[in-house]
């Protein structure tokens, strides 16, 4: 395992991975064939929720997967979620960057894929130890977007969770918001102007959004991703910055679920 996943690991508490799960799911959205990957520690008998993942913008890496794991630890169910298609695993940043274009530039295939991937997580009650009462999801960067884009959708999660994630919105998102919302900034991101913040946070008044909007101090883009720094320029992890944002990703979602252990 890369030395800054195993830095991570120490920061999350996780256990030791011996039993965790990493499996497939395959399904299609609009004709396009997808693979999603469910996560999670089958040595642990206790059902418990189900969290969708949108990974940054390199989509199914090895890297984001193994993020997954350690995320998921004891405490969930993880399904990473495809919303390239199956065919598509970008390599770099400049592969990276040609496919989430199309993406942005129509956030209604966006917004079916991330859709679709909660609804193949969902699907796995009865295969996998979710409890089937508590749904969530967190993406990173652009899969920031694609969480904050399921929540506009109305889709049916307690809460979702952006880690240092494109903010602009859509005109097509009416007010649907029904679920919780995080954002974990970094307050240099140079990726994220004043005015985009700005018009963030007036797109969550004007829907009456449950929201926070929490920045870190000397954070930048990537905060939290391990395997960050270097990869992108502007992209730099920050293990104090990241510890502090996954304990408030856990301590939301536990009080998203009602106060659940």
């Amino acid at each position: 395992m890369h030395l800054s996943l195993l830095a991570l690991a120490m920061v999350l508490a996780a256990p030791a991975e011996a039993a965790m799960v990493t499996r497939p799911i395959d399904y299609e959205v609009g004709g396009t064939k997808m693979q999603s990957v469910l996560v999670y520690d089958a040595a642990v008998q206790t059902p418990r929720p189900g969290l969708v993942m949108a990974p940054d913008w390199l989509g199914l890496s090895a890297d984001n997967i193994a993020l997954a794991r350690q995320i998921a630890g004891r405490d969930y169910v993880i399904l990473v979620a495809d919303v390239y298609g199956a065919a598509l695993r970008p390599q770099d940043a400049a592969a990276a960057s040609a496919a989430v274009k199309p993406l942005y530039a129509d956030r209604g295939v966006l917004r079916a894929r991330i859709n679709a991937a909660l609804a193949q997580l969902k699907a796995q009650q009865g295969k996998a130890p979710l409890d089937g009462r508590h749904w969530g999801a967190f993406g990173f960067c652009f899969g920031g977007t694609g969480v904050l884009d399921l929540a506009r959708s109305g889709a049916d999660v307690a809460g979702v969770v952006s880690f240092h994630g494109n903010l602009s919105g859509d005109a097509s998102f009416k007010d649907a918001i029904k679920a919780r919302v995080l954002v974990l900034h970094g307050a240099d991101d140079g990726f994220e102007p004043p005015a985009q913040i700005a018009a963030f946070q007036d797109e969550m008044r004007a829907a009456r959004a449950d929201w926070q909007f929490v920045s870190y101090g000397g954070a930048v883009h990537c905060f939290a991703i391990p395997t960050a720094t270097g990869a992108t320029p502007g992209c730099k992890y920050d293990e104090r910055t990241a510890r502090r944002a996954y304990a408030q990703m856990r301590a939301f979602f536990t009080e998203a679920f009602g106060g659940r252990d």
